[in-house]
């Protein structure tokens, strides 16, 4: 193995270890199992993966919408392995601005999380309704942010 391919294969160890932080972390805040038997052990390790799997592939999707740089990471590194990781100038104009190329607000990864979970599904019925009286369910209507990040996310369901 080159010296090249060692140091690219030494931050990619880097990327697993910060996947494992993810999973025990404040992002999906896996906790310790009490589990003893060998088939609970097993889905609770796979439940754990395939959360930070769907938590991995939103990260790419929404990768225009937060803070995060769009270069991908394997096409910098794999030019100069050795150099230290450079954000681009997009992703540094957006944490100086605070702001993404159209005007709206950049937000964190959990910001968007948060953003998103104020659409709601509401059951509604008049205050004044007697028992076993008809309601209705009203969602609410996402904002463009909220439906840009919607259909980001619908893209990598198909």
């Amino acid at each position: 193995m080159s010296a090249e391919a060692a140091v690219l294969n030494y931050k990619r160890l880097a990327e697993v270890e910060r996947a494992f932080r993810t999973l025990k972390g404040v992002d999906l805040q896996v906790r310790p199992i009490r589990h003893r038997l060998e088939k609970r052990v097993k889905a609770h390790i796979f439940l754990s993966m395939l959360a930070y799997y769907v938590r991995w592939h939103l990260a790419e999707a929404w990768k225009p919408l937060p803070f995060a740089d769009e270069m991908p990471a394997d096409a910098a590194r794999e030019r100069d392995p050795v150099a230290p990781a450079r954000r681009s100038e997009a992703a540094l104009a957006k944490v100086d601005s605070r702001r993404l190329a159209d005007g709206t607000p950049a937000l964190s990864f959990h910001g968007l999380l948060k953003h998103l979970a104020t659409i709601a599904r509401n059951t509604v019925r008049r205050t004044d309704a007697k028992s076993g009286e008809a309601t209705f369910s009203l969602t609410t209507r996402p904002n463009p942010k909220q439906q840009q990040a919607i259909d980001l996310a619908a893209a990598i369901a198909v």
